[in-house]
């Protein structure tokens, strides 16, 4: 049997075949699916009555899936309301394109009726509009894009076409708007793009809200999606073409996040919870099996080109909690005049300072409402006054660590590197106040002279390598633009000078501590470039650590954790210090990247890393990534802070910094490309009020010299069903809290042990959620699952295929793993997704001839297909982009034409392989110019790292190098998606 989407029906209907067209179910009164209900008493025909139709029959098959008997204890018949109940199609439980919606969460609507429609009593429905169905359409058919469509209701809200709108009993204010709070802004008319805020409507008769049925909440529950993997024997064998994966419009819809619950809310790119919501009691969260937390990039506004507001510093200084210390925020409510505020987050009642002071209106709204953007906006930027300070404003800081032993010199780093930071000089931020430095190294340290008064730099050499001292006590970190063109004639010697080393001994361990005694009095950015093998003084590397042995034993972890205390030790006096260490490794051989790494991770760093650096190939990935690194928009000596709500606490937190205290995170830099993320527990047994709150602050010095307070908020609402978190979950935030456990789990455990958890965290998931259904639903051989974690399956399965978790030591390095495992931790949602699920772009489908054209910054993206060998035709060419490279697949069959037009005379030749051509630039062709406007907007999304682009032809021995970013392929002992989705199913089924 193929994969089906299933819509149960309420428990008291039986599943039975066999019935005649328009007959009624047995022990019902209604209809079957597809036949229109009889008009309400007092109405006209067919001015209530709607067509529910089931899903579209495939030739030669039966509208039901086979006589089943009425199960014990049912009711014997069910009201039409009832029946109406279950209509909203699973597609939509918590899945929302983007574009304007009409609610946060997938509930009936509640509301006034419609002109000429009486009032329906408790306990009863009328219909909505007429809906049609189809079950999940097998690839590489692709379902319809939505459309909005208008619902007939006084508010005039906006209808997603395949969402089913229902009314019930007497109106509920809460469903329509959130009642006025005293002293908090009203809610207002519906914004596009947001969903109106609103918390769970209080109990009526039976405890279910909104005065229904005692049935209807569990009728909320059996709305699901299922995947027959196993029909029982002689059955054919479920088709992996209807597996749910992100691919074609889907794609789009399983990266979207949940719509915030607030219309002042951040963003979803600043603060991302993984359900848009938080459990109302302990009990309820040990029932949720998957992590409960915020995936936070405090700059992701500078990654997407967005302003903060900025508050400039008043006399009234920053209005903030006394008690818990939350910023002012839209949620803070107005009392006594608004003399004074309370508290959204513990409740303390505050007095408002005199030159702060603003009366209220009616409402019980400050009158400068919008005058203010912390009091309507859920981002902005406090200046700091002096009391944030224990110095000074440090200026923008960069000291260059380089290696310029033989082999650097030979790989061509040396001059790759000297050439990029010449060009950037003049991109560097913070104007006049910049400083910069310079140090090289092979089997000795050279420091660099660049006072502004020399006419050429001066190198001081310091041999001594176990205890290393500056030569000079200034004039080692300069400023800039005084010493501009002392630093510029140093670049430009610097290749020249070491041209003719014959040294390959390397000494980066006390390079690092040379460094540090020139920039620690002022801290900054230390960019280490690292070609040789470290093999003198302090951190050399030693061969043996690298073990292929001890994978899959219990020794395995050390093999991915520092061995020497020296890097730990040293991290930890860095950020004290507030310096920043980036990695620029390129060396051709094992440099132990897990010990070295471990610095930047605890100085919110980067890992850059070019297995065997060679400048033809690699240079210009280098540069690119060297430039945005220098460029990119910084925070420099920053601390952030996570607050929530009374009853809540944050209980741990995940990513790149130095821990200073329970809930202090020390980075000495921070920039766009950084996120991290944090899981919430509870404090206490209950969480009281319907709403709660997460406040976000990130106190920074900006590369202007101000100190400044970022602060993002964002209010959730306290869910109290575990059918209501599955509804609120956000299968992408989940995927990408699970990558960061994942690498720290791999610190403590095998790598097997950390593929079985992650599968294992998916399975409990799947099986709690199994269990709120009747066991009338429950086919033995389906897979049921959520819409909202339609995707996570793919998501896990890819996360396992990434380089950071699969297979042993013989399949990936070492190095390649910990640059892996390193750049996963510090990865946004959206770059997660990708990394595990890469698109994989059809370039020779017929009926897609658009692609590549460009309209204004625009390009026209060719058709996506699973990520499988399987969809891939031998004469056709694809593009796969994980975020890290970009690969252009061509297979065995295609013509000497197509490879002419896009590789040029060159790729006719026999004995030429393609995968030695490069891609860029575009030739002359047509053809050629479109693929490079696809890889460069392809590459323009993915800012922080640049993604190189290169040829493999099918059968060829490099196609063994990305055969594993084929995730759904089983390979190298590792599971195909058919199998891991069979593996998952018999997990939760297992007792």
């Amino acid at each position: 049997m193929t994969g089906s989407t299933y819509l149960t029906w309420v428990d008291a209907l039986s599943l039975a075949g066999g019935a005649p067209p328009g007959a009624a179910l047995p022990g019902t009164m209604g209809p079957r699916p597809g036949q229109p209900f009889p008009a309400a008493a007092g109405q006209p025909p067919g001015a209530v009555g709607s067509a529910i139709a089931g899903p579209p029959l495939r030739p030669g098959t039966s509208p039901w899936p086979g006589p089943q008997p009425l199960q014990q204890g049912h009711p014997p018949a069910v009201s039409q309301a009832a029946m109406s109940y279950s209509m909203q199609p699973p597609q939509q439980l918590g899945v929302r394109p983007p574009g304007p919606q009409g609610g946060a969460f997938p509930r009936p609507i509640l509301g006034p009726p419609s002109a000429g429609r009486p009032v329906a009593g408790p306990g009863t429905a009328v219909p909505g509009p007429q809906q049609q169905y189809q079950t999940a359409a097998p690839y590489p058919q692709q379902p319809p894009p939505m459309q909005q469509q208008p619902r007939p209701m006084p508010q005039q809200q906006p209808q997603m076409q395949g969402q089913q709108q229902m009314y019930y009993g007497t109106p509920h204010a809460a469903d329509m708007a959130r009642p006025p709070v005293p002293g908090m802004m009203p809610p207002g008319p519906p914004i596009p793009g947001f969903a109106p805020p609103h918390g769970p409507p209080p109990p009526t008769a039976g405890g279910v809200p909104g005065g229904m049925g005692p049935y209807a909440a569990q009728r909320l529950v059996e709305q699901f999606e299922s995947l027959m993997l196993a029909a029982g024997p002689g059955a054919p064998e479920a088709d992996i073409r209807s597996f749910p994966r992100p691919v074609g419009e889907e794609c789009s819809v399983a990266r979207v996040p949940q719509q915030p619950f607030d219309k002042a809310n951040c963003t979803p790119d600043n603060m991302r919870p993984t359900v848009m919501g938080v459990p109302n009691s302990t009990a309820l969260r040990l029932r949720w099996q998957l992590p409960l937390g915020v995936v936070v990039r405090p700059m992701a506004d500078e990654a997407f080109g967005r302003s903060v507001p900025v508050i400039p510093l008043g006399s009234q200084g920053i209005v903030r909690c006394r008690r818990c210390r939350t910023y002012m925020n839209p949620f803070c409510a107005w009392v006594d005049g608004g003399r004074r505020f309370k508290c959204n987050v513990c409740a303390m009642l505050n007095e408002v300072p005199v030159d702060y002071f603003s009366t209220l209106d009616a409402d019980g709204i400050r009158r400068d409402i919008m005058e203010r953007p912390e009091l309507h906006c859920g981002t902005v930027e406090w200046v700091a006054p002096a009391e944030y300070m224990v110095r000074p404003p440090m200026p923008p800081v960069y000291f260059f660590a380089i290696d310029v032993s033989a082999a650097a010199y030979a790989c061509g780093m040396v001059s790759v590197v000297c050439e990029t930071i010449k060009a950037c000089l003049d991109k560097l931020p913070g104007d006049e106040r910049t400083q910069v430095g310079f140090l090289t190294y092979d089997n000795g340290l050279h420091f660099y002279n660049l006072k502004p008064t020399l006419a050429a730099p001066q190198m001081l050499v310091v041999p001594e390598l176990d205890d290393p001292f500056l030569p000079l006590p200034d004039d080692l970190l300069v400023n800039l633009s005084e010493s501009r063109a002392v630093v510029e004639a140093l670049l430009e010697a610097l290749p020249a000078g070491y041209s003719s080393s014959t040294s390959n001994d390397c000494a980066t361990g006390p390079a690092l501590q040379a460094a540090y005694l020139a920039m620690s009095h002022v801290g900054g950015k230390l960019l280490l470039f690292q070609a040789g093998l470290p093999s003198l003084g302090v951190g050399r590397v030693k061969p043996s650590r690298d073990n292929l042995s001890l994978y899959n034993t219990e020794r395995e972890p050390n093999l991915r954790n520092p061995e020497d205390p020296f890097f730990k030790r040293f991290a930890g006096e860095a950020s004290s210090r507030q310096i920043t260490l980036d990695v620029f490794c390129g060396a051709n051989g094992y440099t132990d990247l897990a010990s070295l790494s471990s610095i930047a991770k605890y100085t919110c760093g980067q890992v850059y890393y070019y297995p065997g650096f060679h400048a033809g190939r690699d240079g210009r990935k280098l540069a690119a990534e060297l430039e945005r690194n220098l460029t990119r928009p910084t925070a420099w000596e920053a601390v952030m802070r996570i607050r929530c709500s009374r009853g809540l606490k944050i209980s741990s937190f995940h990513g790149h910094f130095f821990n200073r205290s329970t809930d202090l995170l020390a980075l000495p830099t921070c920039d766009p490309d950084k996120a991290f993320a944090v899981q919430i527990g509870h404090e206490e047994t209950m969480v009281s009020g319907p709403v709660s709150f997460v406040q976000c602050a990130l106190l920074h010095t900006s590369s202007s010299g101000e100190r400044r307070i970022r602060v993002h908020t964002m209010m959730l609402p306290v869910l109290t069903e575990l059918s209501e978190l599955y509804r609120a979950a956000d299968g992408a935030a989940i995927a990408c809290l699970l990558a960061k456990l994942g690498v720290e789990k791999s610190l403590m455990a095998k790598l097997e042990e950390t593929r079985q958890a992650l599968m294992g965290k998916l399975s409990a998931a799947l099986k709690e959620y199994r269990l709120l259904h009747g066991a009338h639903v429950r086919n033995p051989g389906a897979l049921i699952y959520p819409s909202t974690l339609r995707y996570l399956p793919a998501y896990i399965l890819g996360l396992t295929r990434t380089t950071a978790f699969r297979g042993m030591g013989r399949e990936v390095s070492s190095d390649d793993r910990a640059a892996a495992a390193h750049w996963l931790m510090a990865a946004p949602v959206e770059d997660t997704l990708l990394a595990s699920y890469p698109d994989v772009y059809e370039l020779t489908n017929p009926t897609r001839d658009d692609w590549g054209n460009q309209t204004g910054n625009m390009v026209t993206l060719p058709p996506t297909v699973p990520a499988s060998l399987a969809y891939l035709r031998g004469d056709g060419c694809y593009l796969l982009d994980n975020g890290q490279m970009l690969i252009l697949w061509i297979g065995r069959d295609v013509g000497p034409a197509w490879l002419s037009q896009v590789f040029g005379q060159e790729a006719l030749q026999t004995a030429v392989d393609v995968s030695q051509i490069p891609l860029e630039p575009p030739q002359q062709s047509p053809l050629s110019q479109r693929i490079c406007r696809v890889i460069f907007h392809l590459r323009n999304a993915h800012a922080s790292s640049f993604a190189a682009a290169f040829a493999v032809r099918q059968s060829t021995p490099m196609e063994a190098h990305v055969v594993p970013l084929f995730v759904e392929d089983r390979v190298a002992g590792a599971l195909g998606y058919g199998d891991f989705l069979m593996q998952l199913h018999r997990a939760v089924m297992s007792k």
